[in-house]
């Protein structure tokens, strides 16, 4: 095998009709095609446009002729794809997927796999470099109170060099991501806090940072993360479906400055947000004490978490003292409740605040709380030793980690 872990190319379909339709060259669409033509897997998981540019939905694909409509980028397409594998598909127990994953759904489905939800031999990570996502609605009074178009004209959205590129037919507008963002709009809130983008926790990780010269827009850089991402490509490779070229070294460089970049907007972000809390982790609740007053108890947080499966949920299950029935607002108890059972699993993907009815920023609190913990424990490396969570321990209970 002549590709291996840590290999980088630029890459493109050798298909001129993806690679003209597909998003730089179309080399993820065949790719994702190539596996399934091929029984490498049995379906791909990606999303593709709902009803409009701002409506992402899942789709599984078992059809390689239908690949295609997965094909771009969907800077709206806010939805967990750990959830769907998980919930939906059964952890991939009998079926074996290939799923486009942005950062966040890589490492959700890294967790789900540690806790042994999802079957990771039957599971191949497509990773897409991100720069944030937008939320929909938001996004489209933005286009038109401040980009001055009409949403429903947007051909495209790209987020690149740090500014927010909106294209019609007939107009192109590009506004800095910073200015947006200081003024309310721009991307998700949990994205602008992100510090992840190139998801190497991935089997393979694309995107078009770091393109440069003649290939520029019609290739995309692609960096080798696994042996099982190794093998996919080189099969690919040799079989002639995607053409390839040595990465330029200054576009390796820019790749990385791009990165960097990026990292510095997430720490500004945390900064901003809770950069002067200080404390254990129940010091820190007590600072969301006010915001969580308005909590209704409507369970949205946790159906929404990638990261809560439980078949029967303790807080519901478990006597009346730890969270009473009808009682608004709802008992502190379910956030803690939460709090120790989940805490270390975090990605920051945001999805149990874009459903929170009430506008709580929980996702603002579960990336605090998780970044304490990784700063104590390193990231990703898991909780073998529960003291960090010694200040909730009067609540606590065995199950809630069982």
């Amino acid at each position: 095998m002549s590709v291996k872990v840590n290999d980088m190319c630029y890459i493109w379909s050798a298909d001129e009709d993806i690679a003209n339709k597909g998003e730089y060259g179309g080399a993820v669409t065949t790719l994702m095609k190539y596996m399934l033509e091929n029984g490498l897997v049995n379906a791909v998981l990606a999303v593709e446009t709902g009803v409009d540019l701002y409506d992402a939905v899942p789709t599984l694909i078992t059809d390689p002729n239908e690949i295609e409509k997965s094909a771009g980028s969907l800077h709206c397409g806010t939805v967990n794809l750990a959830k769907v594998v998980e919930r939906y598909l059964d952890g991939l127990k009998d079926i074996k997927v290939a799923v486009t994953c942005k950062p966040c759904d890589a490492m959700t489905l890294r967790e789900l796999i540690k806790k042994g939800r999802v079957i990771e031999d039957n599971l191949i990570m497509v990773g897409v470099n991100c720069g944030g996502t937008m939320p929909p609605n938001k996004t489209r009074i933005m286009i038109d109170q401040i980009h001055d178009l009409d949403p429903d004209d947007v051909v495209k959205e790209e987020i690149a060099k740090g500014k927010l590129i909106i294209e019609t037919d007939n107009d192109k507008k590009k506004i800095s991501i910073d200015e947006l963002e200081e003024d309310g709009w721009g991307r998700r809130t949990n994205c602008q806090r992100c510090d992840v983008n190139i998801p190497q926790m991935a089997d393979m990780a694309f995107g078009n940072w770091g393109v440069i010269g003649p290939l520029a827009g019609k290739a995309t850089f692609v960096e080798v993360f696994s042996d099982k991402g190794a093998d996919v490509l080189d099969k690919a490779i040799s079989a002639g479906v995607v053409k390839t070229e040595e990465p330029n070294p200054k576009g390796v460089e820019i790749r990385e400055k791009i990165n960097q970049s990026m990292l510095n907007l997430a720490n500004k972000s945390k900064d901003r947000d809770y950069g002067d809390l200080e404390g254990d982790i129940l010091s820190i609740f007590s600072e969301f004490q006010e915001e969580f007053s308005r909590c209704m108890k409507c369970f949205g947080c946790r159906e929404a978490c990638p990261i809560c499966y439980c078949d029967d949920c303790i807080l519901e299950t478990k006597s009346p003292d730890w969270i009473t029935k009808g009682l608004i607002p709802a008992a502190p108890t379910f956030h803690l409740g939460r709090l120790v059972h989940m805490a270390d699993s975090c990605t920051n993907c945001g999805q149990c605040e874009e459903v929170c009815p009430s506008e709580i920023p929980v996702a603002k609190f579960w990336d605090a709380i998780n970044s304490k913990i990784r700063a104590i424990y390193g990231y990703n490396t898991g909780i073998e030793d529960n003291s960090v969570l010694s200040p909730l321990s009067e609540y606590s209970d065995k199950g809630l980690r069982d």
